[in-house]
């Protein structure tokens, strides 16, 4: 359980969406579907720019990806987790960041960056494309 921030003009643009604003739940259900994630038993509720999970994700992995999927996503300020299990453990790639650094920082080598790299896919297609603002998912 837990609330955890994004910033609001960063991240994928769904299209419908005000900039002061989430996109609807259904772009967001959509978002996640077409990143092949599993939230059956997970409900997403759109109030203002927070996104609140709540329900039973399928696992813990599950949960964390759900989370940073949606948080990712233009007009999204918040993401409220309900839905139990452990708090995840997240990074905001900060400007000059690469995924070796992040590794460093977060895992204490940064030999590691594959592993951040497989924790946050779907959401990362290449090793090199991370974006400033960009909330990604640390295995523990």
């Amino acid at each position: 359980m837990g609330l955890f921030s994004f910033l609001k003009g960063k991240g994928k643009s769904l299209g419908a969406a005000e900039a002061s604003e989430a996109p609807p739940v259904e772009a967001l259900q959509k978002e996640v579907a077409d990143l092949g994630l599993d939230a059956k038993g997970v409900d997403i509720v759109v109030e203002g720019d927070k996104v609140t999970l709540s329900g039973a994700a399928v696992d813990q992995e599950t949960k964390e990806k759900l989370i940073v999927a949606v948080g990712n996503v233009q007009g999204v300020a918040a993401v409220e987790d309900t839905t139990g299990g452990d708090e995840p453990t997240l990074h905001t790639v900060e400007k000059g960041d690469t995924l070796w650094a992040v590794s460093e920082k977060a895992l204490g080598k940064g030999s590691r960056y594959m592993e951040i790299f497989e924790a946050n896919k779907p959401m990362l297609s290449h090793p090199d494309k991370i974006y400033p603002g960009q909330v990604l998912r640390i295995p523990t």
